[in-house]
């Protein structure tokens, strides 16, 4: 099966990449359903007003608003401080962590992240500006640059119901991996194929376990199996597995092994 390519830059940033995320809420208030002949008149007398209030009410119902979530995939990067707006959101994140999505109006904000506890040291300070929809916002490659140099990259995340199948996503973010397959059953069935470091896709399977074998990428999907990694998937489930670490972490600027992180990023009932 090839690769439905993810990838798609769907924020638009000022002056470079980055991440964001603000928690929202909403609320309303309840009226009674008792009305008197005076009420009754002032409704009749300002109706027009009302009505083109209400309409401007819908337009605004009808922007979605930005779900987003942080992944530091970056496996020689310390802990992080996130900051939107020169607040804190995101305190002492470490390698491999993946946060609950964050709901925040679309526009602009200023966002920071600095080395956990430690404000004056600068990772990335940008603004940018953002659109709605679901996406994962992801540190990737090393500071050390030894492999791959360090970005932030964002992935448009489809969380749409995918029925009685469980829908997966590959990322891959190992810095020393060369592209891969993906495949199980001894190689019989391919999922992914020649999915490069930094790219993502995603494919529907049947609910059950897996044993997911990775391979280096060849013509006919039969690369040595270099890692297996079992997985349950269930139903109406959309999930992301991120591929980080490293294949030789005794050559690498940090001792992280490669490794499969899978999340789940919704259910068909939410």
């Amino acid at each position: 099966m090839s690769r439905n390519q993810t990838r798609r830059r769907v924020l638009t940033i000022v002056g470079g990449t980055g991440v964001a995320m603000v928690a929202g809420c909403l609320g309303g208030d309840d009226s009674s359903d008792e009305m008197g002949d005076d009420d009754e008149d002032e409704m009749d007398d300002g109706a027009g007003e009302e009505m083109d209030h209400g309409t401007d009410n819908e337009e605004e119902m009808d922007e979605e608003p930005a779900e987003i979530r942080v992944a530091h995939l970056s496996p020689d990067a310390p802990n992080v401080d996130v900051y939107v707006d020169d607040e804190p959101v995101l305190e002492d994140v470490p390698f491999r962590a993946v946060s609950d999505y964050l709901e925040l109006d679309p526009g602009t904000y200023g966002v920071m992240i600095t080395a956990a506890g430690d404000p004056d040291t600068v990772v990335f300070d940008e603004e940018l500006e953002v659109m709605e929809g679901a996406v994962t916002v992801a540190a990737i490659g090393e500071l050390a640059e030894a492999n791959q140099p360090f970005e932030v990259t964002v992935l448009e995340d489809d969380l749409s119901d995918p029925g009685e199948m469980a829908r997966v996503r590959l990322v891959h973010a190992s810095p020393d991996a060369p592209a891969v397959d993906v495949t199980v059953g001894d190689g019989e069935t391919v999922l992914f194929e020649d999915a490069a470091f930094g790219d993502a896709a995603a494919v529907e399977v049947e609910p059950g376990n897996y044993a997911l074998e990775v391979r280096p990428a060849t013509e006919n999907n039969d690369g040595d199996v270099v890692a297996t990694f079992d997985v349950s998937l269930e139903a109406g489930t959309v999930y992301s597995a991120f591929a980080v670490g490293y294949l030789d972490p005794d050559a690498a600027p940090a001792d992280e092994p490669f490794d499969l992180e899978v999340v789940s990023d919704a259910h068909g009932d939410d």
